[in-house]
Order: structure tokens, then sequence, then C-alpha cells
């Protein structure tokens, strides 16, 4: 519960006269625009800049440690823990900071497009473009809903103010520190807004579990006879880009819930990576963006307004954030039933994981453990080219429980409801990063719809040597000499000697889950 001091000092805070509650979305583009902190585009979205911050700052994101939830978060290098006392002096330094400002903007709304497991938060900005952006982001309440809106979890976000990690104990001038017992999450010291929107993910992550409600990292879509499709990975793995599909309905494009019922989407938006988009690539998140969208770190002509998506001079990381309702095709409310197909993805930067392979449900409950991928370029502090990481779950970012948590959900769910998986390899082929180039993503979409059209069920394989992954043979419209990334390399040698490399990382990086079944161990991972 929230303490009575700390419930007070918000409340002051928002009965000030320079409180703006649940701006419209004009009100909010001009406040954006008047205040310096955007420009109008020539589509009629706004963009801003996030200054030195142009991805999330995981080395600064703590978890105070707190009696009641002390003992269930999985303390490490993701989720790092910091006292209720840092936690404490640093909010009251934040409340002074904000009660000095001309203007803060606060959005209520909610967190799960189910109605029966949905979280109520508020946002208190700063800036208007982020409570734009969080606008977009999070799902909007009816008017009715409004003047019901009781919020159990608040973000204050204060950009402008930022730590001293001598006196304030923090890692940098950045911090986000979510406080599960008080309710709160707190941002200071940047500017990018994704972490809003990843940190209320992290918090259902930790809620959702307690009502046997599996939270997840993925896209999801729906074809018209209800067949529910999910896509996990990493940001820039192509989640946003695969499940925006003019054949099927978006149900989510980053976050979900699977209950007993089926999957909802925990967020009311899309926040796209924008970097090279165009029209003919991706038309339905280049045509969502419009007035009312929120372009980050995208460079755009000073005279036209035009943007500029293939400029990543600022980062490579440019996002764009708007209200699912921009995309024609989608499902409304964000809800939808059991999923028949689960895909994987991954952006190999070693360039020798197939660009697709069927799962079984060992190697399917390995490679959600795994959740291997390289990180890309821009989507964290540090980040300039793709580096092999591991991602327990495809997003141990975001998870303060432990990762079997979250598999035993899953392989209880593949098992209920028979669900295929598949893994598919958005990364390189013909070579490493440098060397070999990343996957067509007109083949990665072909490959895709055949799996999600039941296609790749029952047809030839051949198993990969290295990886023991079943590789179909044949997939209309795919070159056959892409489906094996052996003979994708100009040298099958040197792609051996690169595959068996990656094999030894998995089987290094598994000895960490020390309670999995050996079944899984055994049967589930790379066979070299």
């Amino acid at each position: 519960m929230i303490s009575a001091k700390i419930s007070d000092d918000l409340n002051k805070l928002l009965s000030g006269k320079n409180v703006k509650v649940q701006l419209s979305v004009p009100q909010l583009v001009e406040k954006a625009i008047s205040r310096g902190e955007a420009q109008l585009t020539s589509d009629g979205a706004v963009t801003a800049q996030t200054g030195k911050y142009t991805g999330r700052s995981p080395k600064d994101k703590y978890i105070v440690e707190e009696a009641s939830s002390k003992d269930k978060i999985d303390w490490g290098n993701v989720n790092r823990p910091i006292s209720s006392e840092i936690f404490d002096s640093l909010y009251n330094k934040v409340i002074t900071h904000l009660r000095t400002k001309d203007e803060l903007f606060v959005f209520k709304g909610f967190a799960g497009a189910d109605p029966a497991s949905r979280l109520s938060i508020q946002v208190v900005n700063e800036f208007a473009w982020h409570n734009l952006f969080v606008h977009n982001l999070f799902i909007r309440p009816t008017e009715e809903e409004l003047v019901q809106h009781e919020s159990q979890f608040t973000i204050v976000s204060a950009p402008s103010f930022k730590a001293d990690p001598v006196v304030d104990g923090t890692n940098s001038e950045t911090f986000i520190i979510v406080s599960m017992e008080k309710r709160i999450v707190l941002i200071g010291g940047t500017e990018y807004a994704g972490e809003m929107k990843k940190s209320i993910f992290s918090i259902m992550n930790y809620l959702l579990p307690e009502n046997g409600i599996m939270p997840m990292h993925c896209s999801a879509n729906v074809g018209e006879d209800g067949d529910v499709a999910l896509f996990f990975g990493l940001s820039g793995t192509g989640k946003t880009t695969l499940s925006a599909d003019a054949n099927r309905k978006l149900i989510g494009d980053d976050e979900h819930g699977w209950s007993d019922t089926g999957v909802f989407n925990i967020e009311g938006g899309c926040y796209a990576k924008c970097i090279n988009l165009s029209q003919e690539k991706e038309p339905e998140i280049f045509g969502a963006i419009r007035f009312g969208s929120v372009l980050e770190n995208v460079v755009v002509d000073p005279e036209t307004r035009i943007p500029d998506y293939d400029d990543g001079s600022l980062t490579e990381n440019t996002r764009a954030a708007y209200p699912i309702q921009a995309i024609d095709n989608i499902v409304d409310p964000s809800v939808a039933g059991h999923p028949k197909t689960i895909v994987f993805l991954t952006a190999d930067a070693f360039g020798v994981l197939p660009p697709i392979s069927k799962l079984t449900k060992e190697q399917a409950m390995y490679h959600f453990l795994s959740g291997f991928t390289s990180k890309l370029a821009g989507t964290e502090r540090g980040i300039t080219s793709p580096e092999a990481t591991f991602s327990t779950c495809f997003g141990s970012p975001f998870l303060p429980l432990p990762a079997t948590v979250y598999a035993e959900m899953l392989g209880k769910k593949i098992d209920e409801h028979d669900a295929q998986v598949f893994l598919v390899n958005t990364g390189w082929t013909g070579g490493v990063y440098g060397v070999g180039k990343r996957m067509d993503l007109k083949y990665t979409r072909t490959m895709v719809q055949a799996a999600l059209a039941g296609e790749l069920n029952n047809i030839e394989t051949e198993t990969n040597g290295v990886f023991g992954l079943e590789m179909p043979t044949f997939i209309e419209g795919v070159p056959t000499e892409v489906l094996n990334p052996r003979n994708a390399w100009a040298d099958g040698e040197a792609y051996d000697v690169k595959a068996n490399e990656l094999a030894n990382m998995f089987h290094e990086n598994f000895k960490k889950f020390g309670m999995v079944s050996e079944e899984i161990t055994l049967k589930g991972g790379p066979i070299a």
C-alpha cells in the first residue's frame, strides 16, 4: 500500500493549478510544440529528440527491496535491489523538483485489455510529448471509466531531474525505480519515453502470474478463422513488422497476457522501430504515422518537415508511437482466443540458425528459456552494432520473477492448446554480421505465412547437424538454398566452425537453469 506521506505528497502535487489532467490529443500536440519540446512533421505527427539517451538504461533500473516482495524477486544484474531509504529520498527530491514546473501533465488509463485483469494506472509527466506518448501506448478510458478511475500504480517521470550518484546511491544521473509496495515508478535523468512503457510491463510481469495469467513479450494477431498467432522476440527482431499483416487482424505488437480464456493485449498502442521504414515494405506501420502519433529521434527536413526514416544519425533506435486504432486491421477490443501457432524470433548475428524450423516441445522450452538473439544498435545505451546475447524468455529485462515461472506456464499452455512452435531467424544469412546479409523480409514473411496457414506441419524436413532443428526442404516462394543456412555460406566448413561456436554458447548459457528437467536439457538444445 502507498504510505500516507507518499500519498499526501502526490495528492498535493496533483492538486496544483499547473496540473493538466487528461488533455486531448490536439491539446497535447499544441503544448508539445508551443513548449519547444517537439516539431510537427509533414504527415501530422510530432517528432521529439531524447538527447543522449536514445534507448533503455538497464543498468539504471532498480526494484525497491521491500518485505512484501523481496522473496519473490529474482535478484541479480537485471533486477537490481535498492533500499527504501534511497527511494524515499529521491521521491521527495523529484516531487520538490516537479513543484517548480509551470505545467505538469497527467494521464489516467489502464494496462490490460481484459477487464478481469487490467491494471489502473496514472502517469505524471514533466513533458507534454511524454504525456502524448503514454496516451498512445496505454489503454484510454471511456468517460464513464475515467469518472470511476482509481489508480493502482503511478509513474512519476521527471526527465530534467538528474541524480547525483555519490549522494543519491544510483549508478548514474539516470534512474528507473519500481516500488511494488508503494505502487510507484520513479523515473529521472532520461528523456527516452520507452522507460515508462517497459516499467508497466515489468509490473504486469510481476502481478499477472499471481492470477495464473502468463505475461508475454510478444506480438499477436488473428486470422479470419480465429486462429491466433504469437510472435516472441526482443526489440528489432520483427515482432511489430511481422504481426502487422494485411491478411490478419492485429491484437497487439509487443506485450500480451495469456489467461484461461485466451490472449489479450496489455497495451493500447504500438511502439514501432522505424529505421529504414518505407511504405512499400511496411505499409501498415507507415500509414499509422499521422496526426497524434509521436516520432522519437527521427531526423526531419528543417524546411519541408518530411521525416527521413533512413537517417540513423541520432540513433538506429528511431521509433513511432501510435494508438492501435491507427492500424486499420485490428481486433477491438484487443482480446482473442488461444494461440494455434507460436513463433520465436531471433536476429542471429552469427548467420548460422535456419530461417525457419519447427520445434518439438522440448526444443520450444529450451529456446524459450535461452532467448537467443542479437541486441541491435541503439536499443540500449552502448550498443552500436549487433551483439550476441541470451535474453531469457525473450524478455529478461522485464521479468521480475524467476525464469522458470514463465517457462512452466508456457509449457502448460502449449500442452493444453496443442500449439505449434517455430523458430524464425530474422538476422543474418550467408555469413556473420559484416560478411553475410540480413534475411530478406519478403522471404521471412512468406515462411511465417506458410507456418500460420499450417502448411509446414506435415512437410519434408532435414535436420540441422549442429542444432538438431528440423528445417523445411521446400517452401513455395523461398529459394531452397536459403532454407538450409549452411548452403547459404560460400564456405561450408566456415559455417560449421561458427555454428559450433554458437552451440557452445547455448550450452554454456543453459547451465544457469539448474532446476530445468534433464529431458529439456538433453532433447531441446544443440546436438553438437
